[in-house]
């Protein structure tokens, strides 16, 4: 049997790796890339600055922020709800001030279509000897020209001829008409759930930080950076855990379920808990499994025809 080379193209078989080579070199098909850690938000970041936050707040569905950035998201929403309302109560003020304006336009030429033709009825005073004499014949009593001036089915007897619009005429250049707001909603909406979000409905998080004493390297740069407030594990994206509404305190979901279930009590705080008031965090992904995150990327090309 004789040697092949690396690159030989003689073979009779399009192999799985030529055809994923050539779709990615052309730019066809669908294109799928797994997710790596270094593209997974981590759970304690910020999901608008996707940083570690300085002074996090968990919104009812899980979501951390950093209370600076998720505020300034609220106002910006609220000023530019508020400049959508703006412009839709002009534009509604508009649209009625040219409807009443039509009505008024509409009625003034009934008005005056009626004087025209009251003016048109004139009475005049009837001649007695015209009766007296042989009766004339129709084309003796009607005006010389009077059929050649009768109604005609001619575009330039019925009305004026319809101009068109041209692009080369400034007067007859079409105008494109204004596009028809909808009424902005006034609620202001969480960026990553799409829930109505408000300013009370946020709560404050108290992280446990790691005691390693080692205050020299950065916050980012830290594998572990908080534990559980509780039981003292280590907090990543691999460990389901929870915020306590009461206290704000960070837990993992297996102390939830085997320490504070039991008698439903805030262990930092000692407040009575309800069901509400124990908050799971969204986190990420990790490198190998999909913790409620969908970790593969696809983009979809176009298809590549025979």
């Amino acid at each position: 049997m004789t040697r092949h080379a690396r690159n030989c193209t003689a073979g009779a078989v399009y192999t799985y790796h030529e055809k994923k080579k050539d779709t990615q070199q052309s730019g066809y098909g669908s294109q799928r890339a797994r997710l790596s850690k270094d593209s997974i938000k981590d759970f304690d970041c910020c999901c608008l600055t996707l940083q570690p936050c300085k002074n996090p707040v968990v919104t009812p569905d899980g979501y951390i922020y950093d209370k600076e950035a998720i505020l300034e998201y609220i106002l910006h929403q609220k000023r530019e709800i508020a400049r959508q309302l703006k412009a839709f109560d002009k534009q509604t003020k508009k649209l009625k001030e040219d409807e009443a304006q039509k009505q008024k336009s509409e009625k003034h030429s009934k008005i005056k279509a009626f004087v025209d033709k009251e003016k048109s009825i004139v009475s005049k005073p009837l001649n007695p000897f015209i009766g007296a004499g042989p009766s004339k014949t129709k084309e003796q009593t009607e005006p010389a020209g009077a059929s050649a001036a009768g109604p005609s089915t001619s575009t330039g007897a019925t009305g004026k001829d319809k101009q068109l619009p041209s692009f080369w005429i400034p007067s007859l250049t079409p105008k494109a008409e204004e596009t028809k707001l909808k009424k902005p909603e006034e609620k202001v909406r969480c960026p990553m759930s799409g829930r109505p979000l408000k300013m009370k409905d946020l709560i404050p998080v108290v992280f446990k930080p790691v005691n390693d004493r080692d205050n020299k390297t950065s916050l980012i740069v830290k594998q572990v950076r908080y534990v559980c407030a509780v039981t003292g594990d280590a907090l990543g994206n691999s460990v389901p855990c929870a915020v306590l509404r009461p206290s704000g305190a960070v837990v993992t979901m297996d102390s939830v379920e085997r320490l504070i279930k039991k008698d439903m009590t805030d262990p930092v705080s000692g407040d009575k808990l309800k069901d509400r008031d124990i908050i799971p965090i969204q986190r990420g992904g990790t490198g190998f499994a999909s913790s409620g995150v969908k970790l593969e990327a696809k983009q979809d090309g176009p298809v590549m025809q025979a």
